[in-house]
């Protein structure tokens, strides 16, 4: 068929560019953003006089049209079209015939594909801040159960304190509460309608850009109209965003992982979640963990792609950003793919919470406690590190942990420890005398936790 752009032009273009040169086999899951914005715009035209309302009329009734056919299958998007923009133009023009030539004017494909993207990323900013939502509200509701669920807490991969599940889990609610607030805030940067900008320099029609921004959901009009056609930071920023929510569930699946091994056991993963192996019966792999760590690879390269096509552009338009919506697409789809199975796999996951404990009780993790109590007793806490540490160095060759000594090895020690050492380091008091704000401790998760489900209520 004939390009829209043709009257320039003496022939045919080569079909091999062509090919390389057409963007509809992926840019055409902008069709509903096409066609609210053309309608939008043939709207404007109308107020503004500078289309017929018959015109407009028609226009907008033929767009209903082209939309309603696309979504009931009874229209395909074919590849002898340019890009989404001509398809529907050509296919307006078949239907209503001259009105439908009119719908361009005061428009360039220029700023028409930046309000497609604007738009499709505005709604995907808005679809991964719920899933991610949704991921926090699973979170939280077992943060909730497992405030007395002991666990050691690890520095470098080995034990370090004792601590909560809830508390571990408190630290994901964290990351993904400010994935969240990221997301809010790109929704803020991005919604600036870059329509009426034209090719690059605006347009001599009496375009009422301000009404447009509003009927499309935008706070404002773009403010110059070389940025409006060559800005793509605001899906550089929501990219960004999605790698450091990726790289978020990549950490949390790395854990999972290690805790779904034989040797930690310290959950079991549901077999919804789960897969075997084709060779060794006994398996149970954590095949969602690892996928999500994956993909996240997929996403930064999402991001590096666009970050260098756009390095070295200059202004204004430039068909380098053809290469946007690709990488884009794909980052999208990725993480909403990942999330909600992470969230189902997490809601369905089975704590081995007997195993959590004993692991805690075993790697000194009261280790620091016994210090304290030392401190607590005057010995000054350089001298009860050493002090402690030798005792762990005794416990290692005696095979026990602390609270497993009798008061009479714990003084050949220090003479400063007394029959109320027993309960200083259990784990129970050791994780609930941590009262400071964030800690495990039982009265200030209780406080956190309350906290974080009046911010998700508010979110909701």
């Amino acid at each position: 068929m004939a390009q829209l752009w043709g009257g320039r032009f003496t022939k045919q273009t080569d079909e091999a560019v062509k090919a390389f040169n057409d963007s509809i086999g992926f840019d055409k899951r902008l069709y509903r953003q096409d066609i609210q914005g053309s309608m939008v715009h043939a709207r404007m035209l109308g107020r503004q006089g500078i289309l017929t309302a018959e015109d407009c009329q028609a226009i907008e009734k033929g767009l209903q049209g082209i939309l309603a056919d696309i979504e009931s299958d009874r229209m395909e998007i074919t590849a002898e079209y340019e890009d989404i923009h001509s398809f529907v133009e050509a296919n307006l023009i078949d239907r209503i015939g001259d009105a439908g030539k009119r719908l361009h004017t005061g428009r360039s494909r220029n700023d028409q594909v930046a309000l497609d993207m604007r738009l499709y990323t505005r709604n995907a900013v808005d679809e991964v801040r719920r899933e991610t939502l949704h991921l926090l509200d699973v979170i939280l509701d077992l943060m909730e159960k497992n405030t007395d669920t002991f666990m050691p807490g690890f520095t470098h991969l080995q034990k370090a304190q004792p601590t909560t599940l809830a508390h571990h889990l408190g630290a994901y609610f964290e990351m993904l509460r400010r994935d969240c607030t990221r997301f809010a805030d790109c929704r803020v940067r991005m919604n600036e309608c870059p329509l009426g900008a034209g090719a690059m320099a605006g347009t001599t029609y009496p375009l009422d850009r301000a009404f447009v921004a509003a009927e499309l959901g935008f706070d404002c009009a773009t403010r110059n109209s070389m940025d409006s056609v060559s800005d793509r930071d605001y899906l550089l920023e929501f990219l960004s965003d999605l790698s450091i929510l990726m790289m978020h569930l990549s950490r949390f699946s790395e854990e999972l992982i290690i805790w779904n091994s034989n040797e930690y056991r310290f959950v079991e993963m549901d077999d919804a979640f789960s897969t075997g192996s084709s060779i060794m019966p006994q398996k149970k792999n954590p095949d969602i963990c690892e996928l999500v760590r994956g993909k996240v690879g997929r996403v930064y390269g999402d991001l590096m792609s666009l970050l260098t096509a756009m390095k070295g552009l200059p202004l204004a338009y430039n068909k380098d950003m053809q290469e946007d919506k690709e990488p884009a697409f794909d980052a999208i789809d990725t993480a909403m793919a990942c999330i909600p199975l992470f969230a189902g796999m997490l809601s369905t996951m089975k704590f081995n919470k007997d195993v959590m404990e004993k692991s805690a009780m075993r790697g000194f993790t009261n280790a620091t406690d016994a210090a304290d109590y030392l401190v607590g007793k005057g010995v000054p806490f350089r001298d009860a590190h050493g002090i402690i540490g030798r005792l762990v160095l005794y416990c290692i060759d005696a095979g026990k942990g602390i609270e497993e000594l009798s008061l009479g090895e714990l003084r050949e020690f220090s003479g400063q420890f007394d029959e109320d050492v027993f309960e200083a380091v259990s784990l129970r008091a050791c994780v609930n005398r941590r009262l400071t704000a964030g800690a495990p401790g039982e009265a200030a998760m209780a406080e956190e936790i309350a906290a974080c489900r009046r911010w998700l209520e508010a979110q909701k």
